[in-house]
């Protein structure tokens, strides 16, 4: 996995092989930011990570000069990393074990994006209680923006607060507002 944009852009990282991850590709990644930087100023952001894995998505969104980054891993290796390599490149990253759903269920504050990589073998209804939660507790600012990563195959269209979605090879990013 590497950076591909900001400070730090060009850097290589390599997780623990242990880590049960699937981190999103390069080129998709890539796609999201160039997206994601026509809506925002990254240095004024809040960004909510959740199903955060390697940490790839949040050490893009530091690099890019995000200053308030909460990552949200039920793994703890995951988490360990993700600390590891904040600390080493001084990112605002935040680190939390938890569930997710369970995180969701007494999270508070406001976000400006909020970026969600579950399991691919995560269905509708899975992924329709993430959003639900996310809008149930008003985690969103006014302009803010839920992005879930899901497989291509998987329609999500129907959901409430649908924008748009988003088809990068076998990927697929669904935005709601």
């Amino acid at each position: 996995m590497r950076i591909i944009s900001g400070s730090h852009k060009g850097r290589r990282l390599t997780a623990p092989k242990n880590l049960p991850v699937r981190p999103t590709t390069d080129f998709a990644k890539e796609a999201l930011f160039n997206i994601l930087r026509v809506r925002y100023y990254f240095d004024e952001l809040s960004v909510l990570d959740l199903f955060s894995g390697t940490g790839n998505i949040s050490f893009e969104f530091a690099s890019r000069g995000v200053p308030n980054i909460i990552s949200v891993d039920a793994h703890n290796g995951c988490i360990q990393y993700i600390d590891k390599v904040s600390e080493e490149f001084s990112f605002p990253i935040q680190p939390i074990k938890s569930d997710v759903s369970k995180y969701l269920e007494n999270a508070s504050g406001k976000f400006d994006v909020i970026f969600a990589d579950p399991p691919y073998d995560f269905d509708i209804s899975q992924l329709s209680s993430i959003l639900s939660k996310v809008f149930e507790k008003n985690l969103l600012n006014e302009e803010g923006l839920l992005v879930i990563e899901h497989s291509k195959i998987i329609d999500l269209s129907e959901l409430e607060h649908f924008a748009e979605v988003r088809k990068y090879g076998g990927n697929a990013f669904s935005f709601f507002q």
